[in-house]
């Protein structure tokens, strides 16, 4: 599993979660170490989908940062 976003909580997260579901891609959420933020994990091969479907699913000003 590759990071595809950072979200700044878990409801933005889990919204994030939902438009990846949405489009059919899986995912997973992991804190942020150093961090008050969770990020978006999924696999791979599904990291240019994923990065697009958040993109065209988010404004650009939720998404905390690209990792």
């Amino acid at each position: 599993m590759v990071h595809a976003a950072v979200a700044s909580d878990a409801n933005e997260a889990e919204e994030m979660q939902e438009i990846l579901r949405a489009a059919g891609i899986e995912s997973e959420l992991e804190p942020e170490v150093d961090a008050d933020a969770i990020a978006v994990l999924v696999p791979e091969a599904d990291l240019e989908a994923a990065k697009d479907a958040i993109e065209s699913g988010t404004e650009p000003d939720e998404i905390v940062a690209e990792p």
